[in-house]
């Protein structure tokens, strides 16, 4: 599989626990964390991992708040966005 820096945000729910994370290999992260609940509600894409690793850092510094909003303002159902993503992956040829 290709490696594409990501910053995601998985969620257990929308008044439950809330996890930002970032990885350049996010179908496996995303796979692992569905096993404790979480769901995929917000993911962006990097050029290079110290983007990704900066945003990472700007998010989780971020309030609660904040981190809703930004969820929201992509995905206001809070749909669980991996099956989607996975789609994107191969369709665009990022795993192989």
């Amino acid at each position: 599989m290709k490696t594409i820096p990501a910053v995601y945000i998985m969620a257990s729910a929308r008044d439950g626990a809330i996890h930002v994370g970032v990885t350049a290999h996010l179908i496996d992260r995303i796979t692992a964390q569905q096993g404790n609940g979480y769901i995929l509600v917000y993911v962006e894409f990097h050029r290079r991992v110290g983007d990704a690793l900066a945003r990472e850092k700007q998010l989780k510094g971020g309030s609660r708040d904040k981190k809703i909003a930004l969820i929201e303002r992509l995905n206001p159902a809070w749909n669980d966005l991996y099956d989607t993503m996975l789609f994107a992956f191969r369709f665009y040829g990022a795993e192989e």
